[in-house]
């Protein structure tokens, strides 16, 4: 392309850009309830399904938590997905429609994977585990690595939205509320799981247990929908800024997975910080497939008490991720606030231990609040960090490279923490001190974790990322 022609681009996308309005609060919130559909929606997955499977059910934590985790294991698709909304849009529009269609495929799905969770509780109860109770599991595998297909082709569109709608001084914003919207419904989806199986008994039948969990799973991934609909409809038209890129942003040849990869190992830093964010994440969500089986198992609590334990950790990690920005980053710095995030998670981790020698509930959702407050802290940090750590030239890149860490670190701590469970029950004879194990690996993971944070640097980051992504990007060029 010739010179001039290139700074008549830029002049034509610098006048569309000024004829976009920029987005405001009102939006963002709106945007956010997407997010907080994703966090009801990992309530139903984490919560009911695993309690189930593990509890009700009697399926061994490894079998239910490895299936559970296909949907994690899944997450390199999201960067073709990322790919395919950059180059070939939907109905004129490059996110929508896949964040419309994604979100039906997922909430349907939900649906099917727990039609098979009966099945497989069937098989092992009338044949013990079979060739056709394990064919039922591999199917729940698949069904949940579909249902994880399904969030990719939504989720990682939604996020590339996030930034086509918001320059540098509003994204940061934007961020923070759609963050925050996601633990607000984990909040929101515990307390309606817990009023729609308020009148289940902690031995109730299985008929009564089926009936009542499968009205569940059509009543609140129809609601999720709903609310994907309303959360996204006609922003994209109005607020999205992709026509105004760059030229270089706007060809397909240059979207391509080897460029990605290229401008992703341009700096060490970048490595280092994904295997920080990877460990980080591991050991963080370690608790997730154990938390309702130790309230049921340990505690004696019903399934619609074992649900609200999800809307204290959640409340918890709202207070930390608001009140990070404001009164400890400021202070401490990004760096230093992952630190102290990592080692006070730690310890309530222990306090996690603790309450279970008590055998109060009380006690767990108080140590849950403080876990959720520090991860909450924690979080904050990393996300400061990795916005600290993505280069404004391939930002939707970056992003992309951070959420598929994430992923596979849920999926891998939802194995770990099941697997963990059962070395837990081999090792111990009682249930407190085999869930104790679990959460005593916890902490352990995120002390070390801070090794890694220490050669962080996002200095050097700065300093050479975009040297490596200019000469990346020219030899795209020549």
């Amino acid at each position: 392309m010739a010179t001039g022609d290139i700074g008549k681009s830029q002049s034509a996308s610098q006048l569309n850009r000024e004829a976009i309005p920029p987005i405001n609060l009102f939006t963002m919130f709106r945007l956010g309830l997407f997010q907080m559909g994703l966090g009801i929606m990992s309530l139903l997955t984490l919560g009911v399904i695993n309690r189930v499977m593990i509890d009700e059910l009697r399926v061994p934590a490894s079998i239910a938590a490895g299936a559970i985790a296909m949907h994690q294991f899944v997450s390199p698709s999201r960067v073709w997905f990322g790919q395919m909304s950059d180059a070939k849009p939907i109905a004129g529009h490059h996110r929508t429609g896949y964040i419309w269609i994604g979100t039906a495929l997922f909430t349907v799905t939900s649906f099917l994977a727990l039609q098979v969770v009966w099945q497989l509780g069937d098989s092992a109860a009338a044949t013990g585990w079979s060739p056709v109770t394990y064919a039922w599991a591999v199917l729940l595998a698949v069904m949940f690595a579909i249902y994880g297909l399904a969030l990719g082709a939504s989720s990682t569109p939604f996020a590339a939205l996030l930034f086509d709608v918001s320059d540098d001084d509003k994204r940061s914003k934007l961020i923070s509320i759609v963050w925050s919207m996601l633990m607000v419904g984990i909040i929101v989806g515990a307390i309606i799981a817990s009023i729609l199986l308020k009148q289940l008994a902690l031995d109730a039948p299985l008929a009564e247990l089926k009936a009542s969990i499968n009205r569940l799973f059509i009543i609140v991934p129809a609601i999720v929908f709903a609310i994907a609909l309303l959360a996204t409809a006609g922003v994209e038209k109005k607020y999205s800024l992709y026509a105004t890129r760059s030229t270089l942003v706007n060809r397909e040849d240059s979207i391509t997975l080897g460029r990605a990869l290229r401008v992703l190992t341009a700096s060490r830093q970048t490595g280092i910080f994904f295997c920080f964010l990877l460990f980080m994440s591991i050991s963080l969500f370690m608790q997730d497939p154990v938390l309702e089986p130790y309230g049921g198992e340990v505690f004696g609590m019903p399934i619609s008490e074992t649900t609200k334990l999800n809307a204290f950790f959640g409340m918890g990690t709202l207070v930390g991720i608001g009140s990070t920005g404001f009164l400890i980053v400021p202070r401490l710095g990004k760096r230093k606030t992952c630190f102290w995030g990592c080692m006070g998670t730690a310890v309530c981790s222990g306090l996690l231990i603790m309450s279970g020698f008590t055998a109060q509930p009380s006690m767990l959702m108080t140590s849950l609040l403080l876990f959720g407050l520090t991860s909450g802290v924690l979080t904050a940090g990393a996300i400061g960090l990795m916005l600290n750590l993505t280069a404004a030239e391939t930002a939707g890149t970056f992003i992309g490279a951070w959420g598929l860490a994430q992923a596979m670190a849920r999926g891998l701590a939802t194995v770990f923490g099941g697997a963990m469970l059962n070395l837990g029950q081999i090792l111990f004879t009682m249930p407190v001190m085999a869930y104790g194990f679990v959460f005593a690996v916890q902490a352990a993971g995120l002390i070390l974790a801070t090794q890694l944070l220490k050669r962080v640097n996002v200095r050097e980051f700065q300093t050479n990322a975009k040297q490596a992504i200019a000469a990346v990007l020219e030899s795209d060029l020549d």
